[in-house]
């Protein structure tokens, strides 16, 4: 089989492969990091790492939203669960996440009201059919879904919602990315940026890391082609020397963004410090909401006091989130650590390098 053949156009493929090892060629070991979910799952998919010549690494990184999600915040949604005429709205994806005891998902086998919502609006319609029940939405994502989660917001205001509320977990990508940085951790050479994110606040809030760590940025599609473009860019970045913030997904994001999306995250959150699993406390990396919107906050209407992390020590989900560590150095990775029985967040959701790597490659078998 030609090993070009998945692709859909075999001829530009064949010609970016190229153009990488070309550019490639004479440099140092290059560490190339993605920060977005989706973008390991078709790296892993579509095999993309066996294109590249031995010198170019992918590091996946903290782009998974529900992975990053720390114990603390887990374990404060299962105390909530288990309140009298609370019911938790959430999406699927978050109900086997482990907490420091418990799940969401033991939680209701335990009978804990928690009902799986494809929106957040969802959610609020959840609220208005069941006036006798406190309905809390966990609001998990990064700036992709921030903007239907205030828009919810705005309209339970608008409503004069009174048992909706939101326990809000999102957090901002280009906080986490200068704190990878900072670290010093791990040397990384380039970004492919993520471009669900990025359709949203665009190429701008990426320029301050050009500015204070010359590290280059490509913004890229999802597609294999997408992805090895985006490769293409970011080392032609680094043989010139001039790094800088490429948009290879311009068919989607706009330098601008989406101004509306925007705006609306802007009227209802603030920024704040915020918790990531495996990175700590990142200052201006999470969102809380205004003032005007406060009455909707979970956390204000619920202060309960959650016991401290008690993390797996043996998962390396941390590790694997910053980079420095793959899942196969897990001593837990595919034995029992899998997909029907995941120990740790990277092995949850369908966009965890975990779950990627096993479902993807023959390293576990």
């Amino acid at each position: 089989m030609n090993l070009f053949e998945p692709f859909r156009d075999k001829q530009l493929a064949e010609r970016l492969v190229a153009s990488i090892k070309e550019r490639a060629r004479g440099l140092a070991d290059v560490n190339l990091m993605e920060v977005c979910g989706t973008h390991t799952m078709s790296i892993y998919r579509f095999g993309l790492k066996n294109f590249l010549p031995p010198n170019i690494r992918l590091l996946s990184g903290p782009g998974c939203p529900v992975c990053v999600t720390p114990v603390s915040a887990i374990d404060y949604a299962c105390a909530l669960s288990r309140l009298e005429g609370v019911t938790i709205a959430t999406f699927g994806d978050m109900l086997r996440v482990p907490g420091s005891a418990s799940s969401l998902e033991k939680e209701r086998a335990s009978g804990a009201r928690i009902e799986i919502v494809y929106s957040p609006l969802d959610a609020l319609d959840l609220a208005s059919k069941n006036a006798d029940r406190t309905v809390v939405f966990l609001g998990v994502g990064f700036e992709t879904t921030a903007p239907a989660v205030a828009l919810t917001i705005k309209r339970a205001k608008e409503r004069g919602a009174r048992n909706f509320f939101v326990f809000v977990l999102h957090k901002l990508i280009p906080p986490a990315m200068e704190a990878l940085l900072s670290s010093g951790e791990i040397k990384l050479h380039g970004f492919i940026c993520p471009a669900h994110v990025s359709a949203v606040i665009g190429a701008r809030p990426y320029e301050k890391l050009i500015e204070k760590f010359h590290v280059p940025c490509v913004i890229a599609g999802f597609e294999p082609l997408d992805i090895l473009g985006g490769i293409d860019m970011l080392l032609g970045q680094i043989r010139s020397g001039k790094p800088s913030v490429e948009i290879e997904y311009s068919r989607v994001v706009r330098r601008e963004g989406n101004t509306s999306a925007r705006a609306v995250i802007d009227e209802v959150f603030e920024a704040r410090s915020s918790d990531w699993r495996g990175l700590g406390a990142i200052p201006a990396s999470g969102l809380a909401l205004k003032r005007a919107y406060r009455e909707f906050d979970a956390e204000s209407r619920f202060p309960i006091s959650v016991p401290g992390e008690k993390d797996n020590p043996e998962c390396l989900c941390g590790a694997v989130l910053r980079g420095v560590k793959t899942p196969t150095d897990c001593p837990l990775f595919g034995s029992v650590c899998t997909p029907e029985h995941p120990r740790g967040a990277c092995m949850v959701s369908s966009e965890g390098t975990c779950s990627a790597w096993y479902k993807y490659t023959d390293d576990h078998r």
